[in-house]
């Protein structure tokens, strides 16, 4: 019934999660993989492994005819294109079929027709599924789409025909601003699909994004399996997803389910997709689009229906008839998906280097879908998203507070993780009411809780030992373990937060610290276990345990949920700081993220008011405009358009104007 070779077009999390499945199945996987992916977890997982070029993904995996080589290479009968990538050209799936290849998706004239926004909202139309009011048309000049956005009036979505994503979308509530945010939108359609072409769309000021899962076989049979509350995110890019709704009724899940089937069936769809609406305030559904692929959420709803999607896509791709009816599936308990990302929380920046530790929890209710290990390496050629962290429970209380534990207990060192906004969402109020719109972001402030923590006494002391610790050859020293031993007794450590002297070795395990670190009173310390990247401590008979690493001179902790970052300081320090900065009155503005520079939006000795956007670079396949930090004059450009620049490299040269 099923292949006996599957090859995988994809990369990270996806890739490991298909090549699980197809284990289960006794199907041989073959990965495909770019230079900067050669020692990746996808490649060391899979049965076989094909290079398919340089690090860009426009060299290696968009490539169609390198994909397909490697498949016809290899023997694979099937392509299962994971999602993003290719998973959503029309082309390749033709490609695939041209060559003798199943693609585990749908006919390529389905991806064709439901791909383009604009197609598929008419199709809706045809399929009596319901449409907020939108430009459909073909006319795709200025001047008409400025006058289809007057008609429509505003606030307005600006939306690429063929993206997905939050690429190539802008929210436009004034007239004067339509035309920069046109500009911005095609711009980046056109880089991330190659495709420019947009619709417009009126804005459900703070609705739910609730999506439905279809199933579809080649034999006419359809069903759904149930919504997606996908409602919490940022940028347009979903950060929180779960299953099911808090605030769907039965009567509407029903109408929403069977409003999917309807349009799935009328494209001539097969295989899994996921038809999107957003639901206003009084309750009101709307057609978004539909991705015809499976979903990055697609594990909550495997947790509340019992069901692995990504076996039924192979099986379905094998030509078998669906397993069972719509009556017969059933929703049960409740799951939630949390994305963790390699990115600042702040700053929403990505963030990459090697992932010296990666310790997900475990325990029952808790999956855990990952594509990398301890020291991998995060690079800026791909989406930051490193896992994702699935919870299951009997009700959605019950899962919040699985959630909360789970991201607890959720250790990743080395690269700066969104960890900390999850725990502060899964932690609000709003959440664990229901109040989950596409505005949770911005009606609720979480900054606060997302600056860095202080490091405590009781991480201080653990850097402390840390910092102690010598590499020995050979020891029958318990406390050894792990190749190392305590050295500099009496010596006074001092970190940014406080200070701690090892003041004397009472055993061959327990130590006395003393200083500002050690609490209200000197603390004893003693070593419980010691390894590689983990330590624990019994702190005055309370034990305690921490994941470790180093990145530099620096020690990261991760205790209590949070991570510490604790610099050793030298015994004299000179605080060189703003020195460069009382030399003149120039500042140079550095790149947040290794990127491309795609425009300028000021030319050299022009006068710039403080917040004014100066330069648009793209990194991660999205848009991030660098603004003034003062008003001040453009002294210099060093890079044009188009220029490759790395992290920190000075954008712009501004000096403060002089005073009268």
């Amino acid at each position: 019934m099923y292949f006996s070779k599957l090859l995988i077009a994809n990369r990270g999390e996806i890739a490991v999660r298909i090549i699980r499945a197809c284990r289960e199945l006794g199907i041989a996987t073959v990965a495909v993989y770019s230079e900067a992916d050669r020692h990746a977890m996808h490649v060391r997982l899979a049965d076989e492994a094909v290079a398919i070029g340089p690090a860009a993904a426009t060299e290696s995996y968009l490539r169609v005819e390198n994909v397909v080589a490697a498949a016809l290479r290899t023997g694979a009968q099937a392509i299962h294109p994971g999602y993003g990538f290719l998973s959503e050209r029309a082309h390749f799936a033709r490609a695939c079929r041209d060559a003798g290849i199943v693609f585990v998706g749908p006919p390529p004239e389905a991806i064709e027709l439901l791909g383009s926004k604009i197609a598929a909202k008419k199709l809706a139309l045809v399929a009596h599924v319901p449409t907020a009011p939108a430009y459909l048309g073909d006319d795709q000049s200025p001047e008409r789409l400025g006058g289809e956005a007057e008609q429509i009036g505003f606030p307005l979505l600006i939306k690429a025909s063929a993206g997905g994503g939050g690429k190539g979308m802008r929210v436009v509530r004034a007239a004067a601003d339509f035309a920069a945010a046109l500009e911005g939108a095609r711009r980046e359609a056109r880089a991330a699909f190659g495709d420019d072409a947009v619709l417009l769309e009126k804005l459900i000021e703070r609705p739910r994004h609730v999506e439905i899962q279809v199933l579809c076989d080649a034999h006419g049979n359809g069903v759904h399996l149930f919504e997606r509350e996908c409602s919490i995110q940022r940028r347009h890019q979903k950060i929180l997803e779960e299953s099911p709704s808090p605030v769907l009724t039965a009567d509407v899940r029903a109408a929403m389910g069977a409003a999917a089937v309807r349009l799935a069936l009328r494209a001539g769809y097969v295989n899994a997709g996921t038809v999107e609406f957003v639901v206003d305030e009084a309750g009101n559904p709307y057609f978004l689009e539909m991705n015809t692929r499976l979903q990055v959420e697609h594990p909550v709803t495997e947790f509340v229906t019992g069901l692995d999607l990504v076996q039924l896509q192979i099986a379905i791709a094998a030509g078998a008839p669906l397993p069972f009816t719509q009556g017969e599936l059933r929703q049960q308990g409740h799951a939630i998906e949390a994305r963790i990302y390699a990115e600042d929380p702040q700053r929403f920046l990505p963030s990459i280097g090697t992932v010296a530790v990666f310790a997900p929890p475990e325990g029952p209710g808790i999956r855990n879908d990952a594509g990398i290990e301890s020291g991998d390496v995060v690079t800026v050629n791909y989406d930051p998203m490193l896992a994702k962290l699935i919870v299951y429970a009997p009700d959605r209380t019950a899962a919040i507070k699985r959630l909360r534990g789970a991201l607890d207990e959720y250790a990743v060192l080395g690269v700066t993780t969104n960890i900390p906004l999850l725990q502060a969402i899964a932690a609000h109020p709003a959440f664990a009411s229901g109040e989950t719109t596409t505005a949770f972001l911005d009606e609720h402030d979480l900054s606060a809780t997302l600056v860095e923590p202080l490091a405590t006494p009781e991480v201080l002391v653990a850097a402390a030992l840390l910092d102690a610790q010598q590499p020995v050859q050979q020891t029958s020293d318990p406390w050894a373990v792990g190749a190392w031993r305590l050295t500099g007794m009496g010596q006074t450590r001092r970190y940014g937060q406080g200070a701690v002297t090892l003041t004397e070795e009472l055993t061959g395990s327990a130590f006395q610290a003393e200083g500002t670190a050690a609490g209200a009173a000197n603390g004893t310390v003693r070593v419980v276990d010691v390894q590689a990247n983990t330590l624990t401590l019994a702190i005055n008979d309370q034990e305690q345990h921490f994941f470790h690493a180093r990145d530099g001179v620096d020690m990261l902790l991760h205790w209590h949920g949070r991570v510490y970052r604790v610099a050793l300081l030298p015994l004299l320090s000179v605080d060189a700081l703003g020195h460069a900065a009382s030399a003149g009155g120039d500042a140079g503005l550095a790149a947040p993220m290794p990127g491309t520079v795609v425009k300028l939006l000021v030319a050299e000795g022009q006068d710039v008011a403080e917040g004014q956007p100066l330069v648009v670079i793209e990194a991660m396949k999205m848009e991030y405009t660098v603004v003034a930090p003062h008003a001040g004059v453009v002294k210099r450009l060093p890079f044009a358009t188009g220029a490759l620049v790395p992290k920190g490299a000075a954008l712009i040269e501004l000096s403060t104007p002089p005073t009268a």
